[in-house]
């Protein structure tokens, strides 16, 4: 019988190469999966697999060298860390609505909740490329900063109260939290703050899709889901629930590209404790056969991989993206629809918005963005 292959470890591009200089130099045969043999350089997912037959051996290596105990030794330290859910607030109610689903969250894994409100400045308006869409000061900049200052702290302190009355009522479970006022431009903060405490998932209220379709450009959300390296949860104002545990299906879109498979490795790690049926999902204009020859094959590698998972697959022929996605949302009640969002330069965020851009204002139902 053909001796199958077991996953050792998942490491970088660069990692994963090592390591198998390292086993084979030994006598252990390994086979690197996941890797874009066009773009090898993709230095993410990539899986290190080896005979199960060579898996003591390989172990007793692992275990034997420092350059991998210290990697080890690191994800050990990493996990002990605690574990954070940031929540950029803007005291209206569909930030309201994230602090109700990020409360449960952080209840459910047990983390703390960072509640982050920024405001913009006169000495932020250098961020702006449009220097007439702002009125001469007609009061000194100190001042004027620090009415806004009082301002924000006025109204974090009101929210604050708000949120411990939900807890003591009941209405919030009663979870750590922290709340924190930064000035500047509120998509940069969110940014540097999240950088600074690293949390897991950002969740984030977004108005409903009756609401002004100018905001396409200019919103928070759209903003940091394009810059974000963290998960980031976007919570409509209409959305249902406010629990993960009501979730009872997700849809991830996928476009066929490797860096989707990572990105669904990170979907995982944010809600893989929670049972849930997943429906993969690919958009397409016309009928075409290799789209079924791709989808068979990732379908061969999710069973591989998440044989628990309970999972369904599709392709949905549709003119207009945005239309296919909403329809097969309403047709199948999808909860959360998921997908990666691809770095894209300035230009083509501004005339050529992403999926996940469009879709947070096209549609009530809650967007979970993924940096593959």
């Amino acid at each position: 019988m053909e001796d199958k292959l077991v996953t050792l470890a998942i490491y970088t591009f660069e990692k994963a190469q090592i390591l198998k200089t390292m086993l084979e130099t030994e006598g252990v045969d390994v086979y690197i999966h996941n890797v874009n043999l066009i773009q090898p350089v993709i230095s993410s997912g990539v899986r290190v697999r080896i005979k199960e037959s060579d898996l003591p051996k390989a172990l007793s290596i692992i275990e034997s060298s420092q350059w991998l105990k210290e990697d080890v030794d690191e994800a050990k330290e990493a996990a002990k860390r605690e574990k954070k859910i940031l929540i950029p607030i803007d005291f209206s109610d569909y930030s309201l609505k994230a602090c109700c689903f990020g409360f449960n969250y952080a209840h459910s894994i047990q983390a703390k909740v960072i509640l982050l409100h920024t405001f913009f400045t006169p000495l932020s308006a250098s961020a702006i490329p449009f220097g007439d869409t702002i009125t001469p000061y007609q009061v000194d900049d100190d001042e004027l900063i620090s009415h806004m200052s009082e301002k924000a702290k006025a109204d974090m302190e009101k929210f604050v109260k708000q949120i411990k009355n939900k807890i003591a009522n009941k209405e919030l479970p009663d979870v750590k939290f922290t709340q924190a006022i930064e000035e500047g431009v509120p998509e940069e903060e969110i940014m540097r703050y999240s950088k600074m405490e690293n949390p897991i998932l950002i969740i984030m209220g977004t108005r409903g899709k009756n609401k002004k379709d100018l905001d396409l450009i200019g919103s928070v959300t759209a903003e940091v889901i394009e810059m974000s390296r963290v998960p980031v949860f976007a919570v409509p104002e209409n959305t249902h629930f406010s629990k993960i545990e009501e979730i009872q299906k997700i849809a991830f879109a996928t476009s066929f590209d490797q860096k989707d498979l990572v990105a669904f490795d990170n979907l995982m790690k944010v809600v893989r404790y929670f049972g849930f049926e997943v429906y993969f999902i690919h958009v397409s204009e016309k009928a075409d056969a290799w789209d079924e020859v791709k989808l068979a094959g990732i379908k061969e590698y999710f069973k591989k991989q998440y044989p628990a998972l309970k999972s369904s697959y599709h392709i949905i022929d549709s003119s207009d993206t945005l239309v296919g996605l909403d329809n097969f949302i309403k047709k199948n009640q999808i909860d959360v629809l998921a997908l990666s969002n691809h770095k894209r330069n300035l230009f083509s965020r501004l005339f050529n918005p992403s999926i996940a851009r469009k879709m947070i204002f096209h549609s009530d139902t809650p967007l979970l963005v993924l940096k593959a």
